[in-house]
């Protein structure tokens, strides 16, 4: 009878092993996928060029939502739409919790951004106090000036759609109003 209950104790024991190396096994080969996403958004969290936003430590409901439309057709970005389409619908919320855990990347002394232009307040409702974001909307403040231009002017022309209400928003505002706004985020 010892015998009997030895081989399944033993088999036990196996697929139980399984199924811990499993997880952990999907999460070093998911972390093995993201590292290109260093060549361009840096390997510390600072982007190699100004064009590329901060990642690190940005809100993973964002992140989810990002890599979900560039996924689906409604970001469009020839390298984005390429990297986002190598990971699985299942892959998007732990590759933006990845992101997440990181540290936001000290910023560089810069001069004090000076008094908010004038409408900045609509903007906080979404992307809080300090622009350090929170449901719904992404962290700018720290995001380079030429990022935050590029997305409110995409937004503006509609040549970036993927979220409506910045559309709306981002078109009622002239283009000095967008600058103004953009390099006081950025000085943030």
């Amino acid at each position: 009878m010892v015998d009997d209950r030895f081989p399944k104790f033993i088999g036990a024991l196996v697929i139980a092993a399984a199924a811990l190396v499993g997880p952990a096994q999907a999460q070093n080969a998911l972390e093995a996928k993201l590292q290109v996403c260093g060549a361009c958004h840096g390997q510390d969290g600072q982007p190699v060029n100004a064009m590329t936003p901060i990642i690190w430590g940005q809100l993973t409901n964002f992140l989810v939502k990002q890599l979900h439309d560039y996924r689906a057709g409604d970001r469009d970005n020839p390298i984005m739409s390429g990297m986002a389409k190598t990971l699985t619908q299942e892959e998007l919320r732990p590759a933006a919790m990845y992101f997440t855990a990181k540290m936001w990347p000290a910023k560089k002394a810069v001069a004090a951004p000076g008094a908010a232009p004038d409408g900045m307040q609509v903007c906080q409702v979404c992307h809080q106090q300090g622009f350090v974001g929170g449901a719904p909307a992404p962290r700018l403040a720290g995001q380079s000036y030429e990022y935050l231009i590029k997305a409110m002017n995409d937004f503006a022309s509609g040549a970036r759609n993927n979220n409506m209400d910045m559309v709306k928003i981002m078109s009622m505002l002239t283009p000095d109003q967008r600058d103004a706004m953009a390099r006081y985020i950025a000085g943030l």
